[in-house]
């Protein structure tokens, strides 16, 4: 079938026999054994749908974790000054909370650094370490960056200065001289690299050093923030990552977590954690500093235990947070959207010389979320141009980046599966532009690139205990989304453009209750006229998503795509 939007969409093909295994072996329904061998669960995955899944630290032998924790007990047994170095996201920002907890339990003397996107620049560079090192430190760990930092470890190095490297970007030979490096993909052996964030990798650190030197640091109260980090930095939604979700959305108190307990406050909600207000809610508020003012405000925040200082630097997010939805609307609102899709690019790349360094990542996925490609947008910085990539699972942006600095066409950059950026010279864009479509080609030559839905359901089945069985999989993000269906023949009986942004409808279908949908970032789009238009009886590929209104549960289809029949 071919959309309003020219996309093809075709059902999932499941084997029938496997579905019908799953049924007779677990006992469960057709749809959750249809969703499960469509998304390849594995044992582990499928017993943790009904049963309790223990978090295991894989790294405890680990050779790299190891060293790195006998070269921290030996700085700490010498009270030696350490300087966390942490990036500007959320992972970065979360991986250096965790570090200065613990840090701020045993007493030992640190401080932390976090740069600025626009003066600074990314990751680690000697013109950074030159400063930090007139605090004299004796030991520099770095989170979420440094594994590409050849130069500037050599800077340390001369320097007399050890390091320890946490990371989980891209990497290639040869590595940075650094005392110890931390980072998955350094082992191509390595099942696992894809699924751990910086935050993730700290946090199985921190234990292991904890059960080192027999601290009584509780780490375990900070597990939140190794969600918070997975979820932001678009880490897989499976195995560790599925056991980390489940264990943490059962059983987190907002009540006992006085960041988290303030924020709900000051913004007025009531409901229980979801992966959807880590992603869209407190995420965004933690990155706002990083994107518009400063990372320090974020990182003071996820530090502080005190009430008043956890209030003032929260309402400053707050604020921020405010002005980059209002800078990111006016910016949105100026993409010719219609050009993008007539051009129909296999990567949609944008230049923009007016978009704020700290937004081109926001805006890269917005663009990403609405044409389902991967998108760059790339800004003035200086005399040169700062590129942000968001891609999709079928393709690995921070391969490309990689490839790129090899090729000479960025200067510098890095990045991991779904995210990335760079920076590059102004002549050299038409270059890069031509060898990243080149290189999608290539590489999805013989992928099927067909749009998909799991199942065509009934109007009927939007209800409650639909929605409670497919949710038996969740939670739902990167690497598990949340299922996508075809809902034949509705009729649609109301709409209205929502702040000129989204379009609300309201489905009729032939028989049963009216049906309350939402099609986000629609407004002046193809899929947005004919919603506003069309008369006639439509098919939708929508999702069913649990929407908090009032404080209250209401359940609401998510436009995808519609249908519809010509005579």
């Amino acid at each position: 079938m071919i959309s309003v939007t020219g996309k093809k969409w075709i059902e999932k093909k499941v084997n029938k026999n496997s579905i019908e295994k799953i049924k007779q072996d677990f006992n469960f329904s057709e749809i959750i054994s249809k969703l499960i061998i469509s998304r390849n669960f594995d044992y582990n995955e499928i017993y943790s749908i009904e049963n309790h899944s223990i978090i295991v630290n894989e790294f405890k032998k680990d050779k790299d974790f190891i060293d790195a924790t006998s070269l921290l007990e030996r700085s700490i047994n010498k009270k030696e000054l350490v300087c966390i170095f942490g990036d500007y996201d959320v992972d970065g920002t979360a991986a250096t909370s965790l570090l200065a907890k613990f840090f701020d339990y045993i007493k030992h003397p640190y401080f932390f650094y976090i740069p600025d996107r626009e003066q600074d620049g990314y990751g680690p560079s000697n013109s950074i370490f030159k400063k930090l090192i007139l605090k004299k430190p004796k030991l520099i760990i770095m989170v979420d960056c440094g594994s590409t930092s050849n130069q500037s470890i050599d800077y340390l190095n001369s320097n007399k200065i050890k390091s320890i490297i946490i990371d989980h970007h891209e990497i290639d030979k040869p590595y940075p001289k650094t005392n110890v490096l931390i980072n998955p993909k350094k082992n191509i052996n390595n099942l696992s690299k894809d699924y751990y964030c910086a935050t993730t990798l700290t946090y199985f650190f921190l234990e292991i050093m904890i059960k080192k030197i027999k601290s009584s640091f509780n780490l375990s109260n900070y597990l939140i923030y190794v969600l918070l980090a997975l979820v932001c930095d678009v880490m897989p939604l499976r195995k560790i990552n599925r056991y980390i979700s489940i264990n943490l959305l059962k059983n987190f108190k907002i009540k006992n977590n006085v960041i988290f307990k303030t924020l709900y406050e000051l913004c007025e909600k009531r409901n229980n954690l979801t992966i959807e207000d880590l992603g869209f809610f407190i995420g965004p508020i933690i990155n706002s500093g990083g994107r518009i003012s400063s990372s320090k405000i974020s990182a003071d925040l996820l530090i502080s235990e005190d009430l008043h200082t956890v209030k003032k630097k929260s309402l400053k997010l707050i604020k921020l947070n405010k002005i980059r939805k209002d800078i990111e609307n006016k910016i949105l609102n100026e993409i010719d959207f219609e050009k993008l899709e007539k051009e129909n690019k296999d990567v949609v790349i944008y230049y923009s010389s007016k978009i704020k360094e700290g937004l081109i990542g926001i805006i890269a996925s917005r663009l990403k979320d609405y044409f389902n490609k991967p998108s760059i947008v790339i800004t003035a910085s200086q005399n040169k141009l700062k590129g942000s990539a968001r891609s999709t699972i079928n393709y690995n942006i921070g391969n490309v980046i990689k490839k790129l600095k090899d090729k000479k066409l960025v200067e510098n950059g890095g990045g991991h599966n779904m995210a990335a950026g760079f920076l590059m010279k102004k002549y050299k864009l038409k270059e890069l532009e031509d060898f990243i479509l080149k290189d999608f080609a290539i590489k999805t030559k013989k992928l099927n690139m067909n749009n998909v839905y799991d199942a065509e359901i009934s109007s009927s089945a939007i209800n409650k205990d639909f929605t409670n069985e497919i949710n038996k999989i969740g939670p739902f993000g990167n690497g598990n989304p949340k299922p996508t269906f075809l809902i034949k023949n509705l009729r649609i009986v109301k709409v209205k453009a929502v702040y000129n942004k989204h379009i609300g409808v309201i489905f009729k279908p032939k028989i049963g209750k009216s049906i309350k949908s939402i099609c986000f970032n629609s407004f002046n789009t193809q899929l947005g006229k004919y919603l506003l238009t069309y008369k006639k009886n439509v098919h939708v590929i929508a999702q069913i998503h649990e929407n908090y209104w009032n404080n209250n549960k209401v359940l609401q289809l998510n436009i995808k795509d519609l249908f519809i029949e010509l005579n």
